[in-house]
C-alpha cells in the first residue's frame, strides 16, 4: 500500500473469532458506464455463510503472477464482460471473514466502461453463487445494499462497500 492512500480498517462483527489463518489479496471495482451508470453483481448462495442474496462489487483474488491492475481487468471481463479504463485507484480495504477465519486485503479501483462483451463466470460463479450483472443507480445502488443487509452477510459486504461506492462517487462528482 502506497503512502497517503485511502484505507479502510473493519472487523467482522457478524461472528466469532476463533482464529485467522490466511490473507487473500483482492481486486474489486467500481465499475460506471457514461451514463453513471453503477455495475455490480447480484450474488445467491446457500453455504457456510447461510443462505443469502446480495449486491457486491466485481472482482476476486489476485493471482500469484498478477497484479491487482491487471487482476481487475481479468475479473471485470470475467464476471461483467467489460473492457474498462481504470480512472484510479480508490484505496484498500482490510476486512475479515472470521467464519473462514480469512483476512481480506480489498483493492478497490473506480474503472469506467470501454465496451461490453461476454462474460466468462466459472463453473463455481454459475452454480455455487449464481452471479447475474446488476446496472444501478447511484441511489439504487445504496437503497440495496441497505436492503440487503438482512443477513449477517450481507451487512459485511454492505459495511464494506457502501463507504468505498460514496468515495468512488466524490472521486466522480470532483471530475465534473
Amino acid at each position: 500500500m502506497k503512502q497517503g492512500e485511502w484505507l479502510l480498517e473493519l472487523e467482522d462483527t457478524e461472528w466469532p473469532l476463533t482464529a485467522i489463518d490466511h490473507d487473500r489479496i483482492i481486486a474489486r471495482a467500481i465499475v460506471v458506464d457514461n451514463d453513471s451508470d453503477f455495475y455490480f453483481v447480484r450474488v445467491e448462495r446457500d453455504d457456510e455463510f447461510e443462505k443469502a442474496a446480495y449486491i457486491e462489487t466485481a472482482g476476486g483474488g489476485v493471482e500469484s503472477n498478477e497484479d491487482p491492475d491487471a487482476a481487475i481487468r481479468r475479473e471485470l471481463h470475467e464476471e461483467l464482460g467489460v473492457s474498462v479504463d481504470v480512472i484510479c485507484k480508490i484505496g484498500v480495504v482490510s476486512d475479515y471473514y472470521n467464519l473462514i477465519r480469512r483476512h481480506n486485503i480489498n483493492h478497490y479501483f473506480l474503472c469506467r466502461i470501454v465496451s461490453f462483451g461476454e462474460k466468462h463466470l466459472t463453473k463455481e460463479e454459475r452454480e455455487n453463487y449464481h452471479l447475474s450483472t446488476l446496472k444501478l443507480t447511484y441511489i439504487d445502488a445504496l437503497n440495496e445494499y441497505e436492503r440487503c443487509g438482512c443477513t449477517r452477510l450481507g451487512r459485511l459486504i454492505a459495511n464494506r462497500e457502501i463507504p468505498v461506492l460514496k468515495k468512488a462517487k466524490e472521486l466522480l462528482d470532483s471530475q465534473t
